[in-house]
């Protein structure tokens, strides 16, 4: 039986990880270890020169073992796989983000950190990902079915596999493109707005994201935009 370390950036709450836990319990033994609250674009940092606390909680899926953690969703896998487990995990999956994890934001992805960071460890990664729009039909059909295809399957080294669900119905969408490369373009167009003016001349910002791009045809960004599942392998070059 497979020994399966579920993690995110959203934290422990999420309903993404919620419904990856679920479906992973279909592949093996699942233990969660993910942050305490959110932690998008964290990126693959890693805490040092700080403590880490760990908390054991309880988790709505039979037979999963939860963990909630003061650190990084990169610092979720190290903990899980070197502490936490008392075996050492075949796959590590991570997700399903709200939010495509595709193009040039793959840089600041902290699911995609916590992925690259089990393949550094030597396991199996997968990171998975969604649009925010609150459709979760196309992931919900598709989701056991990619796992299935990939848990055992060689990204190639120092790879993980990525996979982006569209933000659409099922009706809506196009089917799975494999193979996807990354985009070199970008999801979001980014701006800062200001928020509030401060004492002694400072100010307070908010960083907004505006989606647009098109992508190139071969690319993970394509697929999304044409409301395809993206399945690709990205480079851990970290």
């Amino acid at each position: 039986m497979r020994n399966i370390l579920v993690t995110n950036d959203d934290g422990i709450e999420s309903q993404g990880l919620l419904r990856l836990v679920r479906a992973a319990t279909a592949f093996g033994r699942v233990w969660v270890v993910a942050p305490d609250s959110q932690r998008s674009a964290a990126s693959h940092s890693i805490t040092l020169h700080q403590m880490i606390d760990v908390w054991p909680r309880e988790y709505p899926v039979p037979g999963v073992s939860a963990y909630a953690i003061s650190g990084t969703p990169a610092d979720c896998v190290r903990m899980g796989g070197l502490r936490l487990m008392p075996v050492r995990p075949d796959a590590v999956l991570s997700g399903i983000n709200a939010g495509y994890n595709a193009a040039t934001d793959i840089q600041y992805s902290a699911t995609c950190g916590a992925a690259f960071e089990a393949a550094f460890q030597g396991y199996q990664a997968i990171a998975l990902s969604e649009g925010t729009g609150g459709c979760n039909e196309v992931t919900d059909a598709y989701l056991n079915g990619i796992l299935e295809e990939l848990i055992d399957k060689d990204p190639g080294e120092d790879r993980i596999w990525n996979v982006n669900f569209p933000d659409c119905t099922l009706d809506e969408c196009a089917g799975i493109l494999r193979g996807r490369t990354v985009s070199r373009s970008s999801f979001y167009r980014d701006q800062y707005n200001l928020v509030e003016c401060l004492r002694d001349g400072g100010a307070r910002y908010l960083a907004e994201g505006i989606a647009h791009g098109r992508g190139e045809e071969s690319t993970d960004l394509y697929a999304i935009l044409h409301r395809f599942v993206s399945v690709g392998t990205v480079k851990n070059v970290g």
